[in-house]
């Protein structure tokens, strides 16, 4: 059976059983084509929130986007195709470290980026996305935010609010992805097209963050993409960003800062799983009740502080 043959069978199966599927930036094309949604961690729980026509989600990305999605919907069955596809980088910070950094900083507040598992989400005062992330701890009443657990986001965050510091725990917490990024690579990229903009994902580390024309989540440098004059983008992120880029703005050239920067877990869901965990409904992703309740009060706080 071909991927096309695939895609037809899961549109038609979705649409008979009233499912949305959502899809990360970082899913394979064929993934993403089928998704009624892409997009980046924001935007996806934006979406989680307003489906109330669906009986069922299918979340083609990593565990803690589907906790979240489950924690949005508690009366939704919500299905991720691949048990197995966990965030490296989710996993750097069990709550217990959390609560202990709680115990050392009595008068912080306590800001986690989305991509933790529920179980840390349960400890925080408020959750935040690489896109939002200096606005939610600008608004917060503490001048001094507990953050984590992406270093270099921590560094940008603390960078763009001068009267708040920003402790990172774990002290060294970074996505393997964005790790991969040299400014040396970008800069002889950059001598190849000097007329292209260098555009960055704030999990790189600070010197390849201190290179780029732009700095902002994925969803943030799509809207670049469409906005800017430029007709070139040296694109500092994972690759399946610049698939979603060619599919939607198909008159610019879009030049991946590392070829191989790919995240094997986002890339574990297949078309194949996909039709089978509609078919049969499951995995099934559920938080439990006590730490989804706790979860959801911070989630709900930074949709409150975005607007």
């Amino acid at each position: 059976m071909t991927l096309s043959q695939v895609q037809r069978k899961i549109l038609q199966l979705k649409e008979k059983e009233k499912t949305l599927i959502l899809a990360h930036n970082y899913q394979r094309p064929e993934i993403q084509e089928i998704a009624d949604f892409v997009g980046d961690s924001l935007q996806l729980c934006l979406t989680a929130t307003k489906v109330e026509d669906f009986k069922y989600i299918v979340f083609c990305g990593v565990d803690f986007m589907a906790e979240t999605a489950s924690i949005l919907n508690p009366d939704k069955l919500v299905i991720i195709p691949d048990v197995e596809a966990r965030c490296p980088m989710a996993a750097q910070l069990p709550a217990n470290i959390v609560v202990e950094a709680k115990k050392k900083y009595s008068d912080a507040e306590v800001m986690l980026y989305v991509n933790t598992l529920a179980e840390a989400k349960a400890e925080a005062d408020v959750i935040c996305t690489s896109s939002n992330a200096s606005k939610i701890a600008s608004k917060l009443n503490s001048t001094r935010v507990l953050f984590g657990p992406d270093r270099n986001l921590a560094w940008y965050t603390a960078k763009h609010c001068p009267g708040k510091e920003i402790i990172p725990i774990p002290e060294n917490g970074y996505c393997i992805v964005h790790k991969m990024f040299r400014a040396e690579d970008i800069l002889a990229l950059k001598k190849k097209h000097p007329n292209a903009e260098v555009l960055v994902h704030p999990e790189c580390d600070p010197e390849v963050q201190d290179i780029a024309d732009f700095i902002g989540s994925t969803e943030q440098m799509c809207k670049r993409c469409l906005e800017s004059t430029s007709k070139e983008f040296i694109i500092a992120t994972e690759i399946g960003l610049v698939d979603r880029l060619k599919r939607e703005l198909p008159d610019r050239e879009y030049i991946p800062a590392l070829k191989n920067a790919a995240c094997d877990s986002m890339k574990l869901h297949t078309l194949e799983k996909v039709y089978h965990a509609l078919e049969k409904k499951k995995p099934v992703v559920k938080v439990p009740d006590h730490i989804a309740e706790k979860s959801r009060s911070a989630i709900e706080r930074m949709l409150k502080l975005s607007k």
